[in-house]
């Protein structure tokens, strides 16, 4: 893995607290940082002296987006596992020639969708599940920042790179939180825009996804959202439930606490979600929720039994293809 900010927060204290992970290097072009947080990890200056090192099985692809097809496809040829970052690639064609290639040489090709392991999302996929709502009429992601100025990383801002621009970086956080619990959908529609002074990409985009029993789900992003809404909203025949905000692991893991820490994935009080029920007498029967821990190490357990015992991965082959399809539409 590359040891940014991706890397640091995202990844190595997670693949360092794995018992079925051996943490052996990383790469870092600059700053020789890794080993002081976990002795004994070597600091490689490039991606390519990583893949040749003979004691590694798995590698991480979190580097800029516009890279990772061609190192996943490097490490596939070198013999290596594969956990890529989001968006797995910038078309499906270069998903489905990685996924094949996968296949041919009997690795692993899997894909980094820690969203699923947001608090915030859990207990949204808990109320869903259990019916407490009736027949799903509406629902509303949310992925909302504000960001007015231009970011320093080109990749991101720069349409020259592919995959540049929100669409590519926030989309498939809320894409794969929609495919993962209602699938594919019968048909979309997509507006982007680009708001920011100076900006080349798009920084708004809206998704509406249709769904069999015109269950409409809408995924929305923006760089400029002063007052952010709720993350998740979901209306029912018989009720609603919201969420204000997605989780807290992200914020703790910047601010330096690791998943091992006590506190470590626990929402507070004020991110509680709210279930709104109709009663038989047309009442409204209101009750805040806590949500379960959020833990992105459960991501990493799964990775951990898809290579070592085989077991099925979540985050399907086809329900990345149906991401990158909505996205490079």
């Amino acid at each position: 893995m590359a040891y940014g900010m991706s890397g640091k927060v995202f990844h190595a204290p997670f693949v360092h607290l794995n018992d079925g992970f051996n943490f052996v290097a990383v790469t870092e072009r600059s700053k020789k940082q890794a080993a002081q947080d976990y002795p004994g990890v070597i600091s490689y200056d490039t991606i390519d002296e990583l893949i040749a090192d003979e004691n590694i099985d798995l590698i991480i692809i979190n580097t800029p987006n516009y890279t990772h097809y061609d190192y996943a496809k490097k490490c596939l040829l070198a013999g290596k596992h594969i956990l890529v970052e989001k968006p797995f690639t910038a078309t499906v064609a270069q998903a489905k020639e990685l996924f094949a290639l996968a296949k041919e040489v009997d690795k692993k090709a899997l894909v980094y969708q820690n969203r699923r392991f947001d608090s915030g999302f859990k207990i949204t996929k808990e109320i869903i599940d259990s019916g407490k709502l009736g027949k799903l009429t509406e629902i509303y992601f949310r992925f909302d920042r504000y960001r007015n100025e231009i970011g320093p990383k080109g990749f991101k801002e720069d349409p020259s790179f592919e995959a540049s621009g929100l669409p590519y970086d926030l989309g498939p956080h809320l894409l794969d939180q929609a495919i993962a619990l209602f699938g594919k959908p019968e048909r979309f529609y997509k507006v982007l825009a680009n708001n920011r002074e100076g900006s080349k990409v798009d920084d708004y985009f809206f998704i509406h996804l249709a769904y069999p029993n015109q269950l409409n789900v809408y995924l929305t992003a923006t760089l400029l959202a002063a007052n952010i809404p709720p993350a998740f909203v979901v209306n029912g025949s018989l009720g609603s439930f919201s969420k204000n905000h997605g989780d807290a692991q992200e914020g703790q893991l910047l601010k330096g606490m690791t998943p091992s820490d006590k506190g470590y994935g626990i929402e507070v009080p004020a991110d509680a979600a709210i279930l709104t029920l109709v009663t038989s007498d047309g009442e409204r029967e209101i009750t805040t929720l806590t949500s379960p821990q959020g833990n992105y190490g459960e991501l990493f357990e799964l990775v951990y039994q898809a290579i070592a015992n085989n077991q099925p991965y979540p985050i399907t082959e086809e329900d990345v293809i149906t991401q990158l399809e909505i996205l490079k539409s």
